[in-house]
């Protein structure tokens, strides 16, 4: 993928981006719930939109306490779930609350504050490059990765620290990958011999345009180039990696650099609203400069890993495939809501695997930036479609898209239909001609970007300009 500097006339957009995943729009649970019929002003549960979902979560964390035991998306009913310990007898004031609110709650085992004590545990006793953990708030335990290096006296090591959690607290499984930063050499912005990927654009807190992407990139390289021969056009201000995060704020040299809070697939560009929290369960959509655009769900929150560099606490866990080259690319929802930073994993976009990202409003308060203006700049086209071949999948024809070079616009369940609105994706901008950006590692059509560079999604590891990538 191309990128491009932005001066007062362009503006460089940041390497990742959902072709037009519909309205970008803020959604809060009062604009984007239907509540299920409850006779006599009984508690139903409220359909929700995963952004609505991430929303309701936060607030239900205040109001529950020491009773709030996790929550998590349930995709398929499109439902909050939220999980609560010692409620016994008859349910108390907070839990009457959080029904009302439209969560459906459920009595679980193992508090918030006994699952943190059993990662302080893990911490302490099995801290062992090549293994990982988070909360899986839907089983109500910690899972813990184990990569395919961790054998013989380190596998007896965190295999015994889990059993001694117990089975109702942990479980443990073995991954084929190997769980490493994904950086490498190669396209997308470039940095002494290393490349990454664009995260999200944004405004320091000097107000000087910058961007955000893997701390693991901001501390390899002090420069960074939007070619692979450039001159440097901007300059690392801060960066965290190993420790509390990856994450790194990267200031653009030019004062004038016009930095819109958006995000492009290299055919399309979508508005991002606002830096939202993961909620587990949530399908959510990676952009990076190698495997272009997937998608999977959230599986755990504040996850450990533990990479050959160092331990990195804080993550969010998916099953979103990503490689080398795809570190610091964004993370963000079908609503148009920033969520993450790509920081590492284990695994390919041909075999699967696991990936972890760097929550993008931890790390805002971190570096003291917020995002840009919500969506300055051109047009974008329509919405992402889950196969990405551009396919209305219940028609067959063409979905129609827009914007400057606009493909054919695609939606998460490929019917081309605006999930706010409920009506047809329009298009009509100029060159729609070209398919959608492909999730399944395919080219897209003609292998062409807007910046006339080819686009290599195919999963062979040779970049069409001759960079093969290394893992």
């Amino acid at each position: 993928m191309s990128h491009k500097r932005v001066t007062k006339r362009k503006a460089i957009i940041a390497a990742g981006g959902v072709a037009a995943l519909g309205a970008a729009a803020i959604l809060l649970p009062q604009a984007n719930a239907s509540q299920d019929g409850g006779a006599g002003g009984a508690a139903s549960v409220k359909t929700l939109k995963a952004g609505a979902a991430s929303d309701l979560a936060s607030q239900l964390e205040k109001l529950l306490g020491d009773a709030f035991a996790g929550s998590y998306y349930d995709d398929a009913a499109k439902q909050l779930v939220v999980n609560v310990t010692n409620v016994s007898g008859d349910k108390n004031n907070v839990v009457v609350q959080a029904e009302k609110a439209g969560a459906k709650v459920r009595e679980v085992e193992n508090s918030k504050a006994e699952l943190e004590a059993a990662a302080k545990t893990l911490k302490t006793k099995a801290t062992v490059p090549g293994t990982s953990w988070a909360v899986d708030p839907r089983a109500n335990k910690i899972l813990v990765t184990a990569d395919s290096t961790v054998t013989g006296k380190k596998w007896d090591r965190i295999d015994s620290t889990v059993q001694s959690l117990g089975s109702s607290m942990a479980t443990i499984k073995k991954s084929a990958g190997t769980l490493k930063p994904l950086v490498s050499g190669g396209d997308a912005i470039f940095g002494g011999g290393a490349r990454c990927s664009l995260g999200f654009n944004v405004t320091a807190g000097d107000g000087s345009p910058a961007f955000l992407t893997a701390g693991h990139c901001g501390v390899a390289a002090k420069q960074w180039s939007d070619s692979e021969t450039g001159q440097p056009i901007a300059t690392v201000d801060q960066a965290t990696f190993p420790g509390d995060g990856d994450f790194a704020l990267v200031k653009y040299d030019d004062a004038n650099t016009q930095a819109p809070s958006e995000v492009n697939t290299g055919q399309q560009k979508v508005a991002i609203s606002q830096a939202a929290e993961a909620t587990v369960g949530t399908q959510v959509f990676r952009m990076g400069s190698t495997t272009g655009l997937k998608d999977g769900q959230v599986l755990g929150l504040d996850a450990t890993v533990n990479y050959p560099e160092g331990t990195v606490t804080g993550l969010i866990q998916t099953d979103v495939c990503a490689e080398p080259g795809d570190s610091g690319g964004s993370l963000f929802t079908q609503d148009g809501q920033a969520i993450g930073l790509t920081s590492g994993g284990s695994g390919d976009c041909t075999v699967g695997g696991e990936t972890f990202f760097q929550p993008v409003t931890t790390a805002l308060a971190a570096v003291g930036a917020t995002l840009g203006d919500g969506g300055g700049g051109e047009a974008g086209a329509g919405a992402v479609d889950a196969n990405g071949d551009g396919i209305d999948d219940n028609t067959g024809e063409a979905i129609q898209g827009g914007g400057e070079a606009g493909a054919g616009a695609v939606d998460a369940n490929g019917d081309g239909i605006d999930d706010n609105t409920g009506e047809a994706i329009q298009g009509g901008g100029e060159a729609a001609a070209d398919g959608g950006a492909d999730q399944n590692g395919g080219k897209q059509n003609g292998g062409k970007q807007n910046g006339g560079r080819n686009q290599n999604q195919n999963d062979n590891g040779q970049d069409d300009s001759g960079v093969t990538e290394s893992h």
